[in-house]
């Protein structure tokens, strides 16, 4: 079986804390317009760009698993979290590349702000070469490379690709894709937990029932 045979496999990493739907549309909304196999979460277990999350590892990675849990074509991978190390991209990239072979397509799904900010990651550039990106846009808002950093727009330019090139080579390619946005933050909703407001429809319920079980974000 060659590459172009292979439907591309989903990789959606971030902090999780909490988990929520907003994430889970982004997921959603790749997976059909990307025609992606399936939509892998990776919770980071020690995010070396940002603050320690609120949540412990263990209690992200059981909250995504749990509201991803009655999607068949979503799944979660522990490694990040069970890793004694920084949680950085490239090193996942490298391992996810060594299980699934050379010819798996890979996708790496990114918010618009995430990607502006891709220049500053570790090895950013060896990102382009092992995994392709999807990067999510709001309607009416396609990405502009007047904002992306000299570099990255160079990348952009030289990779940028319609979905159906992701089946057809294991990475390389930039595609933007359009969803629509749901305006939840994780930020607003741990204010919202600690002081005292309801969480309902922001997340899923098994999440919230986490969240309140556990005593997480007071």
């Amino acid at each position: 079986m060659n590459g172009s045979e292979l439907r591309p496999l989903g990789l959606f990493g971030g902090t999780f804390d909490p988990i929520h739907h907003g994430h889970l549309r982004l997921a959603e909304s790749a997976r059909e317009s990307l025609g992606l196999a399936r939509v892998r979460f990776i919770p980071a277990g020690q995010p070396p760009h940002r603050a320690s999350p609120g949540a412990q590892p263990a209690d992200r990675l059981a909250m995504a698993r749990l509201a991803t849990a009655d999607h068949p074509d979503f799944e979660v991978d522990p490694a990040e979290v069970e890793a004694a190390c920084a949680s950085y991209t490239i090193l996942s990239l490298e391992r996810l590349r060594a299980e699934r072979g050379p010819a798996q397509p890979l996708v790496l799904l990114l918010g618009v702000d995430a990607f502006l900010g891709l220049a500053s990651w570790k090895r950013w550039e060896e990102i382009l070469d092992i995994t392709h990106l999807a990067v999510a846009n709001r309607p009416g808002y396609p990405l502009d490379p007047a904002r992306m950093p000299a570099p990255l727009a160079q990348q952009f330019a030289a990779r940028q690709a319609g979905p159906e090139a992701l089946a057809h080579a294991p990475g390389g390619r930039i595609v933007p894709f359009t969803m629509q946005p749901l305006a939840i933050s994780a930020t607003e909703i741990r204010h919202l937990r600690h002081t005292g407001h309801s969480l309902r429809y922001l997340l899923p319920v098994p999440v919230i029932d986490y969240i309140s079980q556990h005593q997480l974000y007071l």
